[in-house]
């Protein structure tokens, strides 16, 4: 069965048990802050076991892509050693919300592993969960137990314990036992010499979970302790890829068509043959694995990046760049060149690969560029540690600043110190990566109280849009500590004017007064799981009573005009550039925006100028706010909304119109383009290949940067005493520095040929080379004329010379002969980085010329008379 068959399949299968089945989210989470990429089938649908929104049906099945590459769930160091492990993979889900429970789906996934798929029972094994005698006292489920009896002998129904048959969504929230269902696909011969009851959550390669089935009852409290929830519910998820393996009869998920293909363009690209070569074998495994997670993320609308998400996604693309640059001998991009097969083979159950191809194709190139320079660069920084070693064993200090400061992988580092006979300090590597685990870990600890619930209302309305002020009840509160905020309260209301952070617009501040006339300030508004959070340093004293909730309207007023502003400027650069523009992410401050977008070049002046043109011109036209909420998602788009990738969208939406440009926001907007007053656009750059950014002013900001500005012209007025024209005048005084620099050029030539001719008198001959170390007042320009002028008459020269340009500031320069430095192999670039210590600094260079700059010119004269020892 091909995999898109398996896909339809499970989808077909359910759809059919009344479930709705519904699109994959993106990986890429929005307002979960424990999470940050979709590591499950269940994240996308967290809030509707927490209680916190109710589902389009109580049914719902689906095909979840998920990554799993950091916090608990990370298995990156395992893909491409075994076979069944991966960083992204798709997870076959069907969800119960308070509808059926255990019998259900015990029954229905029997029937679908059994009856539609025909996989053979005698291979099937399942697991209960056992009990626990700790804390929780947890009984066994002889529910489920007795259940599976019905369908599989009892001696094939094994029970598990806490760690393999209790599931948690963290250390707080839903949780319950669970069923896994293990595939034992071992040959005949195995089987008879190893019972495969042995082998379950065993790590064999042949020997696999493919089903888990959660039966959702719990809720652990943050104190350890369990409650019952009020419905029971089912999330179920199933490794798409290790099913595929079960059913095209294979022993690897590698072997699967899932990944076929892509091994197949591989082979072809790197010119090796899968199957043949242990190493080579990994690195196309790890390759394929990754090609999809860093594919999948930026079709998402994830970009890699130095931090966060970011820094994630490109540190599995270098591992798969790293893989291919060491055992398959690629030494420049071609990662960029799967991405046309996977969309092919992909491109259908998830069309934003087919839609992104040409994104995903440049930034995977650019970064492979880049991290190939960096690999590059990083050889070069370890043969000088090699240089400088006096041990076989390099310090794990000096390989961890490689990789900490550098990006250069420990592994490759390993294998050339290996390939140069030495060895690297693993231990102290380790040390020194554990201090920066521990540092990151104290910075971003957190604890989180338990909610106390002060009323029990589970609907928390926004009026945010029509009022920047209400009368609210507190619902629930909780208590935060971090070493970054310290101690923080966590507020929700009945309901609420602040807009939480959210479709790149910040939330909300303002604040809360009681009828006693006690204030506390809301600090920021974020959005958890689709409950709107009010941060506070404070916790309100009379919190049964009513509070009056108001928005910081100046802040508000100026992210609106903000908002907008974004809105036209992604039509005005459609207009201007063409329909390809696509927006790639965004930031709605009070202060600025900031806006990514699709494009292939930097933009010119007329360019810039024509966009901002364009949006003032919206500005000055007045164009009022039309605004509708809750219209279908499909009419919408019919009507020429623009929809973001990456974004998660429900049934309806809610679509901002300012004359032709209409787009799908949640954010909050000014009600007439005359409001903005003014945008002027500060910077354009580029993010990624493919990727430019714009960075922008409006309103009162812009006031503020015309002022500067006209200050700042005075100013240079009166430096040029009041020239009536002052461009003019200081074009005229750019050309007379022009002339004199010119002729300072000259001196200085003049002066490094007279040099020249002193120095000559100056050499002495030392075991058969004209030696000169001595220090001279020239720049650095200058000192490399000089060097080589002397080189034109001498075939065996040795010089250094030395010049301090200011108090703090030292430099080193040396010169070889070439014919010297090949025939007795003296390194100018070692003589830099060695007598460089003396000034308190380093450099290098070629073997015949280099430099090093220092902080320390009271070292020179030390330089100079140890300079003489190369050559004795």
């Amino acid at each position: 069965m091909k995999s898109q068959d398996v896909r339809a399949t499970f989808l077909n299968f359910y759809k059919e048990k009344s479930h709705l089945i519904v699109p994959s989210a993106p990986m890429v989470t929005k307002d979960d802050p424990t999470l940050m990429f979709v590591n499950s089938g269940m994240a996308p649908f967290k809030e509707y076991f927490l209680g916190n929104g109710i589902p389009k049906k109580n049914r719902i099945a689906d095909s979840q892509k998920c990554l799993r590459v950091s916090g608990k769930h990370n298995d990156l160091e395992e893909v491409g050693y075994d076979t069944y492990h991966h960083t992204l993979f798709e997870m076959l889900g069907n969800w119960s919300f308070g509808d059926y429970f255990k019998k259900e789906a015990i029954a229905w996934a029997w029937e679908l592993l059994t009856e539609v798929y025909k996989i053979d029972k005698d291979i099937l094994y399942v697991t209960v969960f056992e009990g626990s005698e700790d804390s929780d006292k947890l009984k066994m489920d002889t529910e489920a137990f007795d259940l599976w009896k019905e369908f599989i002998a009892e001696d094939r129904i094994l029970k598990g314990n806490k760690k393999d048959n209790f599931w948690e969504m963290g250390e707080q929230g839903p949780c319950g036992p669970c069923s896994e269902i293990h595939v034992d696909i071992r040959s005949a011969e195995e089987k008879a010499k190893v019972d495969g009851r042995t082998l379950i959550n065993e790590d064999h390669p042949q020997v696999v979970e493919i089903w888990n089935l959660v039966f959702m009852q719990y809720n652990r409290k943050a104190d350890g302790s369990l409650e019952n929830l009020p419905n029971k519910h089912i999330d179920t998820g199933m490794g798409f890829e290790r099913l595929c393996m079960v059913l095209q009869n294979v022993q690897s998920n590698y072997d699967t068509d899932v990944f076929t293909p892509i091994i197949r363009e591989i082979e072809t690209i790197t010119n090796t043959k899968y199957g043949h070569n242990e190493k080579q074998d990994i690195a196309t495994r790890v390759i394929s694995d990754h090609v999809r997670a860093v594919a999948f993320s930026i079709a998402d609308g994830q970009l890699p990046s130095n931090t966060g998400a970011g820094y994630v996604i490109r540190r599995i693309l270098r591992r798969a760049v790293r893989y291919g640059f060491t055992f398959l001998d690629k030494k420049e991009p071609f990662l960029y060149r799967l991405v046309d097969v996977l969309s092919k083979k992909m491109g259908e159950a998830f069309p934003e690969l087919k839609a992104q191809k040409q994104l995903i194709e440049n930034v995977i190139k650019e970064e492979e560029t880049s991290f190939l320079r960096t690999l590059d660069q990083g050889l070069v920084l370890l043969d000088a540690i090699i240089e400088n070693s006096s041990s076989k064993e390099i310090s794990g200090e000096k390989v961890f600043e490689l990789y900490d400061t550098f990006g250069f992988p420990v592994d490759l580092t390993a294998l050339i110190l290996s390939e140069k006979g030495f060895t690297l300090d693993e231990k102290g590597f380790q040390e020194e990566l554990q201090k920066q685990k521990n540092r990151s870990r104290a910075a971003s600890e957190m604890s989180t109280e338990d909610w106390t619930i002060l009323v029990d209302d589970a609907v928390e309305e926004f009026i945010g849009y029509d009022s920047l002020d209400a009368n609210v009840k507190l619902t629930r509160y909780r208590k935060v500590t971090s070493k970054k905020d310290g101690e923080m309260y966590q507020l929700v209301f009945n309901l609420t004017p602040f807009y939480p952070e959210g479709g790149g617009q910040v939330g909300d501040k303002g604040y809360l007064e009681d009828v006693h006339g006690d204030v506390v300030y809301i600090l920021d508004t974020k959005k958890e799981n689709n409950v709107i959070i009010h941060f506070t340093k404070n916790l309100p004293k009379h919190l049964n009573e009513s509070f009056k909730a108001v928005v910081d309207e100046k802040q508000r007023y100026r992210t609106e005009c903000n908002h907008t502003a974004t809105h036209l400027l992604h039509q005005a650069l459609r207009e201007v550039l063409g329909v390809h523009v696509e927006q790639k992410g965004s930031a709605v401050h009070s202060k600025y925006l900031r806006f990514d977008f699709s494009h292939f070049s930097k933009l010119t002046t007329d360019e810039l100028r024509d966009v901002e043109d364009f949006v003032n011109a919206r500005i000055a036209g007045k164009l009022p706010l039309i605004e509708r909420r809750n219209i279908p998602m499909e009419q919408a788009l019919n009507e020429g909304a623009l929809a973001l990738f990456g974004e998660k969208y429900g049934d309806t939406v809610r679509a901002i119109k300012f004359g032709k440009s209409m787009e799908l926001c949640g954010g909050t907007h000014v009600k007439n383009t005359g409001d903005i007053w003014h945008f002027k656009i500060k910077s354009e750059g580029a993010v990624a290949s493919g990727i430019r950014r714009i960075e922008a002013i409006t309103n009162e900001a812009v006031k503020d940067f015309y002022y500067d500005n006209n200050r700042t012209l005075f100013e240079i007025k009166d430096l040029l005493n009041n020239a009536k024209e002052p461009v003019k005048a200081v074009q005229k005084l750019q050309e007379e520095n022009a002339s004199l620099q010119k002729q300072i050029e000259q001196l200085l030539k003049d002066k490094a040929k007279n040099l020249s001719g002193e120095l000559k008198n100056q050499l002495q001959e030392i075991n058969g080379v004209q030696f000169l170390a001595t220090k001279v007042d020239l720049d650095a320009n200058g000192i490399k004329n000089l060097a080589f002028d002397l080189g034109k008459d001498h075939k065996n020269l040795f010089l250094l010379f030395a010049t301090a340009p200011s108090k703090e500031k030292a430099m080193l320069t040396c010169y070889i002969s070439k014919e010297l430095a090949n025939q007795r192999g003296y390194d100018a670039g070692k003589v830099v980085r060695e007598l460089g210590k003396l000034i308190h600094g380093g450099g290098g260079g070629q073997n015949f010329f280099a430099t090093a700059g220092g902080r320390n010119p009271g070292g020179i004269p030390n330089a100079l008379d140890k300079a003489k020892d190369y050559l004795v």
